[in-house]
């Protein structure tokens, strides 16, 4: 060859080689290091069809298996699930279509395909092996759980749903919820039986699917009065203090007078002033609408219902989140007045309750709450845990320690007092009308065991009649942590 064309040559070799590597380091990044967001893709065709081919790693809590993964003949992998509508609201399901609860927030870690997987078998994921899926443990109680559930199935109420918190830590012990559905029925391998599960589930009056803990929120009724008072007290208040009270109050600029309830007639809410740390054992409206409507005011209230977690949707597991609670911000005093006793537009979730019960109990502190414990390889090694983590300040220690009297003088002398000598050492009753039913929505929050309160509780339970008829199972579900 002349020279001229020995170099046109050389380098036509040198590109082809060049492109050659390229080509290949770029197939080797697509194959180990975007291969989940290729699978992820919506437009991926192959994405729900692959889903059962994976070996998922078990979700687990207090050592039992609470879902895992059995072969199938057909070299599928079928989801299964223990107790299905004991823990539904903590595993969710894994469906041909999607997913929810931790099989949805450690999806990846699930099927072997978190990043924090993938560093121990870095081989594997460069060849495009199949990484195994990890373990999750979650931070639920079992037994507390298991009694929680009974509880709330046999309290022949509508809906009902229980929450638990380790103060201090935030870690979510109990999350139940009903009605309630086997996550084994809709996690089936065939889409058609799937999809019919799903449209019967869904058709059903009161929403299973919907977790009541989380995922819904009800009027809160006078255990919302517990923001109130911490609303006070942050406003220069103690618990001595005397406040207004009396029969019945209206707001300024009209409206419809607000009453105490007609049990209270007679009581200490109809004299015109006694101390706060009464009013709010014998849960007086008066007082409490007046202090929303009027003094420490509406904007005060908002502001202490906001660092409790009001108005946030509230992250406990990866993407997990849950409705958001509320109360009116408004300028029209009658609004204020009655969000104030947990009725008009406040709503809240038993999540909620349960964090402001917990914040109280914490010295003003309200922890993160969260649903993972630790996240372990197949190995069995750690790959993860987590820790604890302070969400917000809602009250200062000393103002925390005049709430908890407040709420163990509810259970001493007030509302609550038929749990005294139970676990329960402080709490609040609320009774929240629902228009036009026949049912009301009845709530208990509050914390024990009597000897070393530690664990937040919050119960509802749609039905007739009073908040105190929650406060027997929150009871039962702390006995069963202290067990």
């Amino acid at each position: 060859m002349k020279p001229g064309i020995d170099r046109a040559v050389g380098r036509t070799w040198v590109l082809a080689v060049a492109m050659a590597l390229a080509l290949m380091a770029n197939i080797t990044y697509v194959q180990g290091f975007e291969a989940q967001d290729l699978r992820d893709d919506s437009l991926n065709a192959r994405r729900l069809a692959d889903r059962f081919k994976i070996d998922r790693g078990p979700i687990t809590a207090d050592g039992e298996r609470l879902a895992w993964s059995e072969k199938t003949g057909d070299d599928r992998y079928q989801r299964r699930y223990k107790d299905g509508a004991v823990f539904a609201p903590v595993t969710g399901y894994f469906s041909v279509f999607s997913q929810t609860g931790l099989e949805e927030a450690a999806n990846h870690f699930l099927d072997g395909t978190d990043d924090r997987l993938a560093t121990s078998n870095f081989i594997d994921k460069l060849v495009g092996d199949h990484v195994p899926g990890g373990t999750v443990e979650a931070t639920v109680d079992v037994r507390a759980q298991r009694v929680a559930y009974n509880a709330l199935a046999s309290s022949g109420a509508r809906r009902a749903a229980a929450v638990v918190l380790d103060a201090e830590t935030g870690a979510v012990l109990v999350m139940a919820s009903t009605p309630s559905y086997d996550p084994n029925e809709v996690s089936t391998l065939s889409g058609e039986k799937a999809e019919r599960a799903f449209r019967r589930l869904n058709a059903e009056k009161l929403k299973p699917l919907l977790d009541k803990a989380t995922r819904e929120v009800f009027p809160p009724g006078s255990t919302f009065k517990t923001i109130v008072a911490a609303s006070a007290l942050k406003a220069g208040a103690s618990a001595s203090s005397n406040v207004r009270a009396g029969r019945s109050y209206r707001p300024p600029g009209g409206g419809q007078p607000i009453s105490n309830d007609a049990g209270d007639i007679g009581g200490s809410c109809d004299l015109s002033r006694i101390p706060l740390i009464e009013a709010y054992a014998q849960s007086c409206n008066t007082t409490f609408a007046y202090m929303g409507a009027e003094r420490p005011g509406n904007a005060a209230v908002h502001e202490e219902a906001g660092g409790f977690g009001f108005g946030d949707r509230i992250e406990y597991a990866d993407g997990l989140l849950s409705a958001p609670s509320s109360f009116p911000t408004t300028d029209q005093p009658v609004l204020s007045a009655l969000g104030s006793i947990g009725q008009g537009s406040t709503v809240a979730s038993p999540l909620q309750m349960a964090m402001v019960a917990a914040g109280v109990l914490n010295d003003g502190e309200v922890m993160q709450p969260h649903l993972v414990d630790k996240l372990r390889a197949p190995s069995g090694a750690t790959v993860d845990s987590v820790s604890p983590k302070r969400m917000s300040r809602a009250l200062t220690p000393g103002q925390a320690r005049q709430m908890r009297d407040l709420m163990e003088a509810v259970v001493e002398r007030g509302t609550g007092k038929s749990l005294k000598g139970t676990s329960i050492l402080g709490g609040k009753t609320g009774t929240a009308d629902v228009e036009g039913a026949a049912h009301n929505d009845r709530w208990f929050i509050g914390f024990g065991p009597r000897d070393d309160p530690k664990y937040a509780v919050a119960v509802m339970t749609e039905a007739p009649g009073y908040g105190i008829e929650s406060g027997p199972i929150a009871a039962k579900i702390i006995d069963a942590l202290g067990d």
